[in-house]
C-alpha cells in the first residue's frame, strides 16, 4: 500500500510538472493553478473566499497548493462548512501561503510565519521537504508573482476543542460498532463517569459493520466505533436519515497476526503467504514453508461484520473475500477474546485482531512479523508495519447539535485519549495520534457543530 501511494505521487508529480514547465512564467499563481485541473478544488475554494485578487497580485508569494485529491481526504463536513464560512475558510487558505517567493533549495527547518498569521513548520528528511504533515510532491513552479510548491495534505491551522466539565453534562449516550474501538471508547467513557458525568454511556461490540447499521441505517446510536473508514453505502444510508457522518480519528492500529506462544516455527511471513495461510492454497504449515511441520493449519478471524476483517480483506486479497471464506475449517468470530483462546489453543493456529488484544495476551502469543517487521508502536505510527491502520469514531452534526452530552463526551474523548493509548502496562496497546490529527479533529468538531466552539 505504501508502495503504490509513492507511486501514485511520482506519477501526480510529474504530470504537474509536465504541465505547468511548458506555461509561460508571466502568469500569476491564480493563471496556473486555474490551468490545471489538478488544482480544480484549490481554486474553487480561493474563489468561494474571494481570494483570487489576493493571490493575483504583485506578491511575491509562495504558495503550497494542495490538489484535488488532497481535499478529497477531508471529511465531507468540514469541507462543506468551509464552503459555507468565508472567514474560516480564508484562514485555511492563507495558511498555506507564505511571503516572499521561497524555492525549494532556500527551504530551512524551522517555523515559517504564514499570511494567516500562524506560523507552519518546515522539516527537511531524506524523502524531501514537508511542510506541517504534508510532503512536496512538485516544487518550484515558477509564476510571475510567486511560486508554487505542490503538496499531497491539506494544511489545517492549530484549532483547539472547547473545555469540557463532566459535571455539569447529563443524558445518555449511546454507542455501538467495532470491536478494536470498543476499549478505547469503553476505557473514555468509564473515565468521564469517573469526572462526573451523571448520564449513562452505553458501548455495545458489534463490530464496525454493525455499528454503521445502527448508527446509519437504524438511526439509533449517536456514535458508530469503527475500524475502518465508513463505505460510500454507508454514507448514503446515514444521508437518507439525514445524517451527515462527521469522522474523528482517534488511534492507529497496527493489525498483529498472532500465533500461540508454544508455536516455535512461524518466524515470518509475507503478505503473499499470509495470503496462502488464509485461504485455500495452503491447509498444511508445510505447504508454506517445507521446513515447518506438515500440521493442518488452524484459522481465526474476525467476522464479516467487522472493520478488521474489511481491512484485512483489502489489503491481503484486494478486497475479495472469495479466498478467506473458501478457506478450510476457518473460525470466524465477531468478539477478539474468542478469537484469542482459539489461537492460543493451539501451536498450529493462527488469527489476526487488533493490537491491543495481543499486548493485554502476550504472555499466551506470539507476533508474527510480517515483511520483517514486527508490530510495535514505532513501526505502526511509521507505516513500517505494513498492517498499520487509522482507527474512528462517528456522530453526526444533527446529533451534536441536538444532544449537548454528545459532542461534550466527543470533545472530552479526542482531548484525552492520548494519554490512554500506548505500551505501558496501564495503557490500551494502540498507538498516540499526533498533533495534526489533533487540529483536524478539532476542525471537524467546529464544523459539526456549525462554529461553536464555547465550553461544555
Amino acid at each position: 500500500m505504501k508502495n503504490r501511494m509513492l507511486v501514485v505521487l511520482t506519477i501526480l508529480a510529474l504530470i504537474v510538472l509536465s504541465s505547468i514547465n511548458v506555461m509561460a512564467q508571466d502568469e500569476t499563481i491564480v493563471d496556473i493553478a486555474a490551468g490545471n485541473e489538478d488544482f480544480s478544488t484549490l481554486v474553487s475554494l480561493v474563489e468561494a473566499a474571494g481570494l483570487v485578487d489576493t493571490l493575483s497580485g504583485e506578491g511575491p508569494f509562495t504558495v503550497f497548493a494542495p490538489t484535488n485529491e488532497a481535499f478529497a481526504e477531508l471529511p465531507t463536513v468540514l469541507v462543506d462548512y468551509l464552503v459555507a464560512n468565508p472567514d474560516a475558510l480564508t484562514e485555511v487558505l492563507t495558511y498555506h501561503v507564505v511571503g516572499g517567493s521561497v524555492m525549494s533549495g532556500d527551504l530551512a527547518e524551522g517555523e515559517v510565519e504564514t499570511v494567516a498569521g500562524s506560523a507552519i513548520t518546515v522539516t527537511l528528511p531524506e524523502a524531501g521537504p514537508r511542510i506541517d504533515n504534508a510532503s512536496v510532491v512538485a516544487a518550484d513552479l515558477e509564476a510571475s508573482n510567486g511560486v508554487i510548491h505542490v503538496i499531497d495534505t491539506v494544511l489545517l491551522p492549530p484549532a483547539e476543542l472547547p473545555a469540557v466539565d463532566p459535571l455539569s453534562v447529563t443524558e445518555n449516550v449511546v454507542v455501538a460498532g467495532s470491536s478494536t474501538v470498543f476499549p478505547v471508547t469503553e476505557r473514555m467513557a468509564d473515565l468521564f463517569n469517573q469526572d462526573g458525568f451523571a448520564g449513562t454511556i452505553t458501548v455495545d461490540s458489534i463490530g464496525s459493520g454493525g455499528g454503521f447499521e445502527r448508527f446509519c441505517v437504524n438511526a439509533e446510536t449517536d456514535i458508530s466505533n469503527a475500524s475502518r473508514p465508513i463505505k460510500s453505502e454507508e454514507v448514503e444510508a446515514c444521508l437518507s436519515n439525514g445524517l451527515q457522518p462527521a469522522e474523528f480519528f482517534i488511534g492507529i492500529d497496527a493489525l498483529a497476526i498472532t500465533v500461540s506462544a508454544e508455536n516455535d516455527f512461524v518466524d515470518g511471513l509475507t503478505l503473499e503467504q499470509l495470503a496462502q495461510v488464509f485461504s485455500d492454497e495452503a491447509t498444511t504449515w508445510d505447504q508454506i514453508n517445507p521446513d515447518w511441520p506438515a500440521e493442518e493449519i488452524r484459522l481465526f478471524s474476525p467476522g464479516s461484520d467487522s472493520g478488521t476483517y474489511d481491512y484485512f480483506v483489502e489489503m491481503i486479497f484486494e478486497e475479495d473475500e472469495t479466498p478467506i471464506q473458501n478457506a478450510p475449517g476457518i473460525q470466524f468470530s465477531e468478539d477478539d477474546n474468542v478469537l484469542v483462546v482459539g489461537v492460543e489453543g493451539s501451536p498450529f493456529a493462527i488469527g489476526y485482531f487488533g493490537y491491543a488484544y495481543f499486548q493485554e495476551n502476550q504472555e499466551v502469543l506470539r507476533p508474527v512479523p510480517i515483511e520483517g517487521v514486527i508490530p510495535s508502536e514505532e513501526t505502526g505510527i511509521t507505516g513500517e508495519y505494513p498492517l498499520s491502520r487509522p482507527l474512528f469514531i462517528y456522530s453526526a452534526p444533527s446529533i451534536m447539535q441536538e444532544k449537548p452530552q454528545v459532542p461534550a463526551f466527543i470533545s472530552y474523548y479526542l482531548q484525552n485519549v492520548n494519554a490512554q493509548l500506548g505500551s505501558e502496562s496501564d495503557q490500551i496497546g494502540y498507538i498516540p495520534t499526533g498533533e495534526y490529527v489533533g487540529r483536524l479533529n478539532a476542525w471537524t468538531f467546529l464544523a459539526a457543530m456549525g462554529g461553536t466552539m464555547g465550553d461544555m
